[in-house]
């Protein structure tokens, strides 16, 4: 097990500088077909020369290479390479830096995701173990009935219903009932409040997770029912074992492997943000910040961010593959 971790630690390394330098790629592309994006900074307002190149000496985007189409721009990849080692993930083009807006933000988007997280399980081993446990039965059906209409509505519209329909006289009822400092208004509050995080994002991430929830229980009733029809399962029952080890020991346990996987996946998409979750709450989110990097223009940004999911992502996924030797012995890695 210490040699594939070391090994995947390698391959995780290469992995994360290979989709660093193509992320440097695509950027120098656009900056050489659509012309340097120090402009941005000044807004509406029209620049001098002197000023555009000071801008861009400020943000390392005044290398000859950027006006050279086809040019890789090996200079500034490496000497970003270097500033990224250093923990220098550069700044914004308000001048802010990027590791602390991420600080600022990523909390807010981890909080909604580990609501979602727990909506999920809830809902998935639930519901799917149940539709498993009694296949066929009406119970099964009306599971995976609910499951498609669940898919069949979209998640912005049942946000908006919450948000200008339901939230407001749930608040008003919570405070009328509760008082106005206590937890309950908090929960059904419309927009997020800084000040109470996780309390405004309980009801928004449970719908959230509920929304998504569709596929989860479709996937955990399947692996399950593979399960279910394994030797290890008839084995388990030949030799006495009650109802509920076989379940959790043997079937379980055994069909986890592709839930770990999609709780993994879904960790590293909640870093990118929901962004129309938190974009119709007024959550400050990693989605938001990074929708509004692309639309400034705002190069330094991009780039400081997404090279910080990436790496979340690699090792997020380093934690997915141990997770699954200790789930399922049968898996082998020599």
């Amino acid at each position: 097990m210490g040699r594939y971790i070391l090994r995947r630690a390698a391959q995780a390394v290469g992995t994360l500088l290979l989709v660093m330098f193509l992320l440097h790629l695509l950027t120098t592309v656009a900056i050489q077909l659509n012309g340097n994006p120090a402009q941005a900074f000044f807004g509406d307002k029209v620049a001098t020369p002197a000023q555009v190149a000071a801008v861009e000496q400020r943000f390392n985007l005044d290398d000859p290479c950027y006006d050279q189409v086809g040019n890789p721009c090996l200079g500034p990849f490496v000497e970003r390479l270097g500033q990224y080692a250093q923990g220098d993930f550069g700044t914004n083009l308000r001048g802010r830096e990027v590791s602390e807006i991420v600080a600022t933000a990523a909390p807010n988007t981890i909080r909604l995701f580990c609501v979602v997280l727990v909506t999920w399980l809830a809902l998935g081993m639930l519901l799917g173990s149940a539709a498993a446990r009694w296949r066929g039965s009406p119970g099964d059906h009306g599971i995976r009935l609910t499951s498609v209409l669940i898919d069949a509505f979209p998640v912005f519209v049942l946000l908006i219903v919450y948000r200008y329909v339901v939230a407001v006289p749930l608040n008003r009822w919570a405070e009328d009932t509760f008082g106005e400092n206590s937890w309950p208004p908090y929960w059904f509050k419309p927009s997020f409040d800084p000040d109470h995080p996780w309390a405004t994002v309980v009801v928004p991430g449970i719908l959230l997770g509920l929304a998504g929830s569709a596929a989860f229980i479709r996937l955990v009733r399947a692996s399950q029912l593979d399960s279910y029809q394994g030797d290890h399962v008839r084995t388990a029952r030949s030799k006495g074992l009650t109802e509920g080890r076989v379940v959790v020991h043997h079937v379980v346990r055994n069909s986890s492997v592709p839930v770990v996987t999609a709780v993994g996946l879904t960790f590293a998409e909640a870093l990118g943000g929901a962004v129309i979750t938190e974009g119709l709450m007024n959550i400050y989110g990693m989605g938001g910040v990074l929708w509004e990097a692309v639309r400034n223009d705002d190069v330094g940004l991009v780039l400081g961010v997404v090279t910080l999911l990436a790496a979340v992502t690699v090792v997020v996924m380093i934690v997915v593959d141990i997770a699954y030797a200790l789930l399922d012995p049968r898996i082998r890695y020599e």
